[in-house]
């Protein structure tokens, strides 16, 4: 488990934290295992004893999957208030990637929605969702089981595929839009998917901005957890973005981010020049440029994966995860039927290594050392 530095300011905590945030690839069910591992080891096993100066309440206790399953839960109560076209016959649907490593994540969420007596099935995204699914004339999503068995209403589509470009062939593009026009609450929307997206997070960063969502002095407070970013297309920004980026002085202290989702697709410092000139010009406005986070350099810890074993300092990453159910529209406006915060991720990875991916083996699953 890393240890927190004493000698950081809560500023820069506060930087770091709001900065790393992952939103697509939470991995609920696994996020609680470094916690409940430390726990262990903060108590006395037969004739081990414990590890000196570890006790319980330096774990942070971590509510997953109970968390995610909860807001999930919360949707389909929701829905099936709505009048449905028959309530008893209301179910989730997980959308999934086939032969997928996210699955010993899912299926822990799958398999407690069916304890909380929520029908829940799983269906890869693209044409196994044309060919499961039908939308009624009043745009009820209909699914039909593959067991032949009575159809089921869709209260909830809960997305664990569809953030990666690749996905969308046609077949993928008619999927997302008959769920998207169903009247089943999606996890994320659309709107939601998009608004995580790269290029909204620069553009709410521009002066001014934030400002349109809240009042000045809670925006100035936010926007002091912001690192520079820059867009990259043909405004004063983003010919600003441009020079920093071609540079391979400046760009030495920035990393260029597609809008894509999970680890392994940015492009740091040096090698952004070279890259970048390697693109077509057309296509720059798809990336963003921001400063990189100056961690603390500090911390130390051992970390184990496929890859090895690694001691030496180390960089964590911390994000929050909260769950909000709304309705509105146009003419009504928004409504915020619920809001809270959920479950938390920390991961670690050797100091010296850019990307922050636990599936491709650069970071580890961590847990926090309260002091």
């Amino acid at each position: 488990m890393a240890i927190a530095a004493p000698n950081h300011s809560e500023e820069d905590l506060e930087r770091l934290i709001n900065d790393v945030l992952d939103w697509q690839y939470m991995h609920g069910s696994l996020l609680k295992i470094p916690p409940d591992t430390g726990k262990i080891l903060a108590r006395p096993i037969g004739s081990y004893k414990a590890l000196p100066g570890v006790s319980h309440a330096i774990f942070p206790p971590n509510p997953t999957p109970s968390s995610i399953v909860q807001a999930l839960c919360t949707a389909y109560a929701r829905y099936g208030r709505s009048g449905s076209l028959n309530p008893k016959r209301i179910a989730t649907l997980m959308v999934v990637q086939p032969n997928n490593v996210n699955i010993c994540d899912e299926r822990p969420i799958e398999e407690t929605l069916w304890a909380h007596d929520i029908p829940t099935f799983r269906v890869e995204f693209g044409q196994p969702v044309l060919d499961a699914t039908t939308l009624s004339p009043s745009s009820e999503l209909l699914f039909h089981p593959w067991t032949g068995d009575e159809m089921f209403e869709i209260a909830v589509v809960y997305y664990r595929a569809g953030y990666d470009e690749e996905e969308y062939d046609p077949s993928g593009i008619a999927a997302r839009v008959r769920l998207e026009k169903s009247k089943a609450i999606k996890c994320p929307s659309i709107l939601t998917h998009i608004a995580g997206s790269k290029r909204v997070q620069q553009e709410l960063a521009m002066p001014g901005v934030l400002e349109r969502f809240l009042p000045a002095h809670e925006a100035a407070k936010i926007r002091k957890t912001f690192m520079p970013m820059y867009p990259l297309d043909e405004t004063d920004a983003g010919m600003e973005g441009r020079k920093l980026a071609l540079n391979p002085v400046t760009a030495e202290r920035y990393v260029l981010k597609p809008s894509k989702d999970g680890g392994g697709h940015n492009v740091y410092g040096s090698a952004i020049p070279g890259y970048l000139q390697s693109v077509p010009q057309k296509l720059w406005p798809n990336y963003i440029l921001m400063e990189r986070i100056a961690p603390p350099s500090d911390i130390h810890n051992s970390l184990i994966s496929f890859r090895g074993l690694y001691s030496g300092p180390v960089v964590s990453e911390l994000g929050v995860f909260g769950m909000c159910l709304w309705e509105g529209d146009e003419e009504k406006g928004l409504k915020i039927e619920e809001m809270g915060q959920g479950c938390f991720s920390f991961k670690s990875k050797a100091s010296d290594v850019d990307e922050m991916s636990v599936v491709k083996g650069y970071g580890c699953f961590d847990s926090p050392w309260l002091v």
